[in-house]
Order: C-alpha cells, then structure tokens, then sequence
C-alpha cells in the first residue's frame, strides 16, 4: 500500500503548555535590576546582560546539543547561523562529542560562572541530568529554552522542535497504513539511546500509534550512535527473530543501520522499513526502496527559532512561546522536494 504525501504539523504539548504561562507579567517578563529568579519564581534579567542590550552590544547566543558530532547537528548549525546572520546575534553551536551529559553540564556551568552568554538553548541527553543546570542559568538571569529534545518539567522557558510523543505515534499509524489494517507480525524497533527522554516519548507515541492492530512490537533495542556497532547490532537482533515484517527507526542514526541490514541481508520489499530524519544515506535508501518513509523535524528550523525566540525576547520584550517544527513524511514520490540533513 502506497505512503500519503503529506506534510503533519504536530502540536507540541510540552511547548504549548509552557507557553501559556510565559506571558509578560509572569516568567516572560524581562525586568532587570536583579540577577536571577524572584522569590515568587518570576525571571529576572541578569544585570550584565541588561547592560550589554543597553550598549548594543551584540548578543551572546549559544545552543548546547547533546552530541555536535551527530550529523543531524550539521543543519541545526545552518539554521543557527542564518538566524545569527539576519539578527546580528553572535551564535555557537556547543555541546560535548559522544553525548556525555556531565560534560555537557561542566560546559554549561563554565559559561553561566563566567557570565558569558546571553542567552541559552539546550538540548539534553538526558533530562534529568540537565533539570539543574537549566534552573542554574534561569536562577542566574540568563534566559534558557530547550530546542531538539524537550525538558518539560524542568525551568525552561519555551520548548522549539517536534512533538516527539506525537510523531512517533503518526510513524506508528503511517507503518500501519502501509502494511495495511490487517497486518500481523512482528515490528522491531531501534534508537540510537533508549535511555534519553526523547527516545522514551517517541517510543510511547509509538506504542500508542500501533494499539489495536495485529502488530507485535520488539524493543526498542539500543544500538549506540557508532555505525558499525550499530549495523552490527541491528544484525544480531534480526538474527534472533522470525516473523518481522517491519523495522522502525526511531531517530537517524538507527534509520540507517536498519536500512542497511534490509539492503544488504537481501530484505528489500520483504521488510518493510520506517524511521526518521533525512541523512543523505536515508536518502538514498528513500529513493532505492529500502525505507519506505522517513520524518523530518527541519531541524534547520529548528536552530533558526531558537535562536530567534531568545532574541526576540531580549530585544522585544516578546515572551517566549514554544515553536513546533512540525513531521514532513518524506516518501519516494515527494524525496525531490525534501531538504536532506547533512
């Protein structure tokens, strides 16, 4: 059964909700004259941050990702410098290679003692890890949001990317179209980290999207972010089950090993595989008939906004709301049109 083009904008839950409490008289309020939070919670702008939009100066705005090294980091990076092109804003894409939270928050703490950054986006490797760092910098007076992956219960003030939760379960119900009502079998599932808080949401959205139909889901199984270990676990997983008739990817790096173990064991057309982002090998794996769809999350966009919210709400005044970078369904028919990532 054929995959219906179409371009999906997911509402984000966790942006959506912070958004309705950030309005001007709460924490999307700039007042300066004390560094950090209020006794009542409410931001307050950080005295020397103040004085830096004061003397127009430009802006200090840095985006930690958990892992630069992931080549998903290369179109953030686009965006994020396009947006410090147009805004006049002094933009670096940071963050530690391999993904190592504690590194990450080491870097994080470094800038916020030195009071040098002006504003801050993050994307977490892992949640709970990052929860007080984030408090750190919103205590401190530096305005902080996440982008890429959502840290909802923690102090910051707007969320900029996909609903994970939400596009993992339109991956689960476009498997389904494909495969079609009656299907049944196994449905085997792999992320790069099933540890970090967006594998969980995505995979949730996921178990949600496959309720009520005949599929049996294996997983997900961890396959690291190093390709060769990967592929090779992806290897051994298929080795030990019988009756797959789907694999599913739940981010770039796990998209690709599985379509290269579909590819290369001879499973093409046979298996039918789904995942997410738009690698340039995914795209060719899109176009050979290996993957039969993959969803982006523009992260290009992704850096772009993030780098604008904060921005805006340090030039404006205008409070940070969370920005959906929505799930384009990249199919065969519409691979031409898409943005590749990388």
């Amino acid at each position: 059964m054929s995959i219906r083009t179409k371009t999906r904008r997911l509402r984000a839950v966790g942006a959506i909700a912070t958004a309705a409490a950030l309005t001007l008289s709460g924490c999307g309020a700039i007042t300066s004259g004390n560094d950090g939070a209020a006794a009542d919670g409410s931001f307050h702008l950080a005295d020397y941050i103040q004085e830096r939009i004061d003397a127009g100066e430009p802006l200090r705005i840095k985006l930690s990702y958990h892992d630069p090294s992931l080549a998903f980091a290369t179109p953030i990076s686009e965006g994020m410098e396009r947006a410090g092109e147009e805004l006049g804003a002094d933009v670096q894409l940071i963050g530690p290679t391999g993904g190592d939270a504690a590194k990450q928050v080491s870097e994080l703490q470094t800038l916020i003692q030195q009071k040098s950054v002006d504003a801050l986006a993050v994307s977490s490797a892992s949640s709970d890890a990052l929860k007080p760092i984030i408090a750190q910098a919103y205590d401190a007076g530096i305005p902080i949001i996440s982008f890429n992956t959502d840290n909802p219960d923690s102090q910051q003030m707007g969320f900029v990317g996909q609903d994970l939760k939400g596009s993992g379960q339109s991956q689960a119900e476009e498997l389904v179209a494909a495969l079609g009502a009656n299907a049944s079998g196994k449905v085997v599932v792999f992320s790069l980290d099933t540890g970090a808080g967006w594998s969980h949401e995505r995979f949730s959205g996921f178990e949600a999207g496959l309720e009520g139909s005949k599929l049996e889901i294996v997983g997900p199984v961890n396959v690291g972010n190093e390709p060769n270990a990967a592929y090779n676990t992806v290897e051994s997983t298929m080795a030990g089950q019988s009756g797959v008739v789907a694999i599913a990817g739940l981010d770039c790096c796990s998209t690709t090993a599985g379509a290269q173990w579909i590819q290369q064991s001879g499973n093409a057309g046979a298996i039918t595989m789904v995942g997410f982002d738009l690698l340039p090998s995914t795209a060719d794996f899109v176009e050979n008939g290996v993957v039969t769809f993959t969803i982006s999350q523009n992260p290009a966009e992704q850096g772009f906004q993030a780098v604008k919210v904060l921005y805006d709400f340090l030039t404006n005044g205008t409070a940070i709301s969370g920005v959906d970078t929505g799930a384009q369904f990249i199919t065969k028919e519409n691979l031409g049109e898409a943005t590749v990532e990388g």
